[in-house]
């Protein structure tokens, strides 16, 4: 997907979304219909078509592999899709064992260009800034309150990525509602609108971001 792909002004404003999310270290929601891009602009700013086969496969490294630690470090997130009806405890550690490689490959950028050095250390998940899960209806109550405290206790980032109402589904969470950020409504295409210009991935910047489709306010504060 990674060379198909088109940077659209809904992909921007995702991108802007996702960046304000990841800045502010809070949570936030993205909703929209089913098959207008949701999940592709995820996958594009974590660029997991990329990151997720490497730490997936895990085999021995290369001296290539420095390309791929720059990219790591560059994001700085994991993308996640739960299964149906996933029971919670498989879901953190599922995502705990994510955010360990990803961390491992920030970790060794960060060494390759000389930020750190000495012995190394266990706890590199905390290279990790965001965590965006796709499909979050499928998450049980005892899930979200995991994923919860998983922002309040490592300051995490997280965007939940669902179907239109969302939003209102977690007015029933008080715990997790307080703690959401920012709201952005993924919209479908009106017409043509493209960029070749690379802008929509982290560390490129966004440009030509139109207000009424883009982040839609804080629902509260943490």
């Amino acid at each position: 997907m990674a060379k198909d792909f088109i940077i659209t002004k809904e992909h921007r404003r995702f991108t802007e979304f996702a960046t304000a999310v990841r800045k502010e270290r809070t949570i936030g929601i993205c909703h929209g219909d089913a098959g207008i891009g949701k999940t592709q602009s995820a996958r594009r700013y974590a660029h997991w078509d990329t990151v997720e086969p490497f730490i997936t496969e895990w085999g021995p490294r290369t001296e290539d592999d420095a390309k791929l630690y720059a990219t790591a470090n560059r994001c700085r997130t994991v993308f996640y899709t739960p299964e149906v009806l996933p029971r919670p405890k498989i879901l953190m550690h599922e995502i705990a064992h994510l955010q360990t490689k990803l961390g491992i490959c920030i970790d060794e950028h960060q060494r390759n260009i000389g930020k750190v050095t000495g012995a190394r250390s266990g706890h590199t998940n905390k290279w990790v800034e965001l965590l965006i899960i796709d499909e979050a209806e499928r998450l049980a109550p005892t899930a979200l309150e995991l994923l919860r405290d998983e922002h309040d206790r490592y300051d995490l980032a997280i965007i939940l990525i669902g179907m239109p109402g969302i939003d209102q589904r977690f007015r029933h969470y008080p715990q997790l509602y307080s703690r959401l950020g920012f709201s952005h409504r993924y919209r479908a295409l009106v017409g043509i609108s493209v960029s070749s210009s690379g802008v929509g991935d982290p560390g490129g910047g966004v440009a030509e971001v139109e207000a009424a489709g883009g982040v839609e306010g804080f629902f509260g504060s943490a």
